[in-house]
């Protein structure tokens, strides 16, 4: 390691060949605060105000807010909140210094200063990404009311914890001083992630006073957006490799893929940068792109991650190279295709192919057991919803019912073959729980189907539970093989 960390004023003695801000970042204003400032954000969002900014457009600036830990604020502060973008394909990597996150705040060391950040006349818009689970939902999918962070928001509206309580208390104070409402633009994979977002952000103001409720639904704008680009988790190698091609230490660069895309839903009554300048795709309805890369992407993402742990492999691009679950991903994306909407103008045939090649990116490393985790939030929009939609078609959803077997079998085999935090979900405790049962496979996977909600009301829920089960049975007794025969599939 260097003796100098990056920093405004080290970047201009960096390598030519690694790009950095040319922009003044002192005549740059703060318009966008970020919730959730991790790796991914770091990757995508944060890289195109860049290029904004870089186009001279300087009231974009980003005030980053972390709601839990301190460690991307302290990684970043030291730096003036520059940091390292590698971008990384199988034979190549380039590097640049993205400078456009001005500030970070963390909401539990001062919940006034964010408050005081999203309060601020020039703050035009709020992204997130928080996770599917910090959208803090319930089993049928409104408000868990019940929770812990909630009732403390609802108790404590100066000090929230949570980015509903956040959210909810600077639109408050914002109209109490006369101060336009900021644009939400949700980041995370939610399905029609900005209407759901309205909606648990309208059930939670409620909870406060129906005036506040009726003034989000009626004067807040909530565009749905949907985002791509594979983000794997920096490791220590990376940190000692990007620092030393920088000559300078960078306590947190981040990896990424060249591809990457951010389609978004036009409505920004306030004002937004002009991200079309940059490859950002404007649209009136982000739906069919959600749902393509919800069902296509992540769908895929998932099923790799599980079934890949259970077949002993660490990485996507070293599972998908194997014959026999390349074999499946095609075959779930067949079915997953067929619930794609048919005129929304859609190329699943390129798409998928650019997917064939992203998940064989060897440099990435995008370890199986990082897309594992939260399962049980992440498949009911990635994988159960096309299982439904492929039932109410008439059509059996084999392949899509053994990714949800793999994530209990992978979850199973935590403490046993696998090591007992390998990835981790909100329903840990009570899926533990459930093991200790000896539960056979159909009692195992409608146990988990209530505990997740999954397909909870629908008429096609039984059936869904008596697939997964027998795909359950098949790879508790004979691993991924015996699940993979049962589809025609053969390993070599």
């Amino acid at each position: 390691m260097t003796d100098r960390r990056l920093s405004n004023s080290t970047r201009q003695a960096l390598p030519a060949s690694v790009a950095v801000p040319g922009y003044d970042r002192n005549r740059v204003v703060p318009g966008i605060v970020h919730l959730g400032v991790g790796a991914f954000h770091r990757a995508h969002q944060a890289a195109y105000v860049d290029d904004c900014l870089a186009a001279g457009e300087m009231d974009w600036g980003i005030v980053g807010v972390s709601l839990r830990s301190a460690d991307t604020r302290d990684a970043l502060a030291p730096q003036d909140g520059l940091y390292t973008l590698a971008v990384r394909s199988s034979d190549s990597e380039s590097l640049r210094v993205v400078g456009s996150i001005l500030s970070m705040l963390v909401a539990p060391e001062d919940p006034g200063a964010v408050l005081a950040a999203l309060t601020d006349p020039r703050t035009a818009i709020v992204t997130l990404t928080i996770t599917e689970k910090a959208y803090l939902r319930a089993a049928g999918g409104g408000l868990d009311t019940a929770q812990a962070d909630i009732v403390h928001d609802l108790a404590n509206p100066q000090m929230p914890r949570t980015a509903h309580g956040f959210l909810a208390e600077s639109l408050a104070r914002r109209r109490a001083a006369g101060i336009q409402p900021f644009t939400v633009l949700c980041c995370d994979n939610l399905p029609a992630n900005g209407a759901t977002l309205r909606r648990l952000l309208v059930e939670f103001a409620a909870l406060r006073g129906t005036d506040l409720a009726r003034h989000i639904a009626d004067e807040v704008a909530f565009p749905s957006s949907m985002v791509d680009r594979i983000v794997p988790a920096t490791t220590d190698a990376d940190r000692a490799r990007i620092s030393g091609q920088l000559g300078v230490d960078d306590a947190w660069p981040v990896m990424t893929e060249p591809f990457c895309q951010w389609v978004v839903e036009d409505d920004f009554p306030a004002g937004r940068p002009a991200w079309e300048r940059f490859g950002v795709t404007m649209v009136g309805d982000v739906g069919p792109f959600e749902d393509m890369k919800l069902r296509l992407l992540n769908g895929s993402h998932s099923a790799i991650a599980y079934l890949g742990l259970l077949s002993g492999f660490e990485t996507v691009d070293r599972a998908f190279a194997d014959p026999a679950i390349r074999q499946f991903v095609d075959g779930l994306w067949a079915e997953a295709i067929t619930t794609l909407p048919k005129d929304a103008g859609l190329d699943t045939t390129d798409y998928t192919a650019q997917l064939a090649k992203r998940y064989s990116n060897t440099a990435l490393a995008h370890r199986t057991a990082q897309i594992a985790n939260d399962g049980s939030q992440k498949l009911p929009q990635r994988i159960i919803a096309s299982a439904m939609e492929r039932m109410s078609d008439g059509a059996p959803p084999a392949y899509l019912m053994l990714v949800v077997a793999a994530w209990i079998a992978a979850c199973e085999t935590r403490g046993k073959s696998l090591p007992e935090s390998h990835f981790t979900d909100p329903l840990d405790l009570a899926l533990a729980a459930l093991d200790t049962r000896h539960l056979s496979a159909g009692e195992a996977v409608a146990a988990v189907f209530d505990l997740a909600g999954f397909a909870k009301g629908g008429a096609e829920r039984l059936t869904l539970i008596d697939l997964a089960a027998a795909h359950l049975e098949r790879l508790r007794q004979g691993g991924v093989a015996a699940a993979f025969t049962v589809l025609g599939i053969e390993g070599e």
